[in-house]
């Protein structure tokens, strides 16, 4: 295997092999984390439908306004506790957590943490 310098070819890579393991379905959707410098997103998927269930991010208009900036952990923990909002009326409690290819560090152990709080398990 080549040495790979590109940081985003080496998480896409990193993102493939996990996206082989992991996959969702309508009782228990893959909950997938994207990030920006400047933003933070989460969607629930059905791979089965290839629907998306729910999405939150700090984009939102009604999360936008009372955040200061989209790219801390403050607003990654308020994007976690939205996605877990807008779940619970689907009745969906159980997820499968896709981290995108990015470590489980900083912004993206903050959105899970806030998401396990507001009650998903995974």
């Amino acid at each position: 295997m080549e040495h790979v310098t590109d940081k985003q070819t080496r998480r896409q890579r990193i993102k493939a092999r996990i996206h082989k393991r992991v996959r969702g379905s309508p009782e228990r959707p893959r909950l997938v984390v994207f990030k920006s410098d400047r933003h933070i997103y989460v969607q629930a998927v059905d791979d089965q439908k290839r629907h998306t269930l729910a999405s939150a991010s700090t984009r939102d208009p009604a999360l936008k306004t009372s955040l200061p900036r989209g790219g801390t952990v403050a607003a990654a923990k308020i994007v976690g506790a939205s996605i877990a909002e807008k779940l619970k009326p689907l009745g969906i409690e159980k997820v499968v957590f896709d981290r995108g290819g990015y470590i489980y560090h900083g912004r993206v152990k903050a959105l899970a943490e806030a998401a396990r709080e507001g009650g998903l398990k995974f």
